[in-house]
Order: structure tokens, then sequence, then C-alpha cells
């Protein structure tokens, strides 16, 4: 299940938030994290490597 980089909640695949970004889907809970997201996506690019990286 995709998690929303910004909020970190965990969403639905089929969720109509979605952007789209150097070949990588990354999905949100609602337009207020994919808003932030799309104004920082630099910051929460970096956020998310980190993630998963400790996954």
């Amino acid at each position: 299940m995709p998690r929303d980089p910004v909020c970190g909640n965990y969403v639905d695949g089929d969720t109509p938030y979605k952007y789209e970004l150097e070949g990588r889907t990354y999905y949100f809970c609602g337009t207020d994290c994919a808003d932030e997201f799309e104004i920082n996506y630099e910051e929460y690019i970096e956020v998310e490597e980190q993630r998963i990286q400790k996954e």
C-alpha cells in the first residue's frame, strides 16, 4: 500500500491524488498533501528516500 510522503498516511493505490515525477508516482491522501508536495517536492523526495532506506 503506498504511503503519502507528506503526512505519512497509507493510501489506496487507486487514489485520484497522484503526482508523477522522474519516473516515480507519489500518492496522497488528499488535495492538501498533494498541493504541499507540488510546492516543496524536493524536501519530500529526500525524506521519502530516507524512509525507504530505513525499511
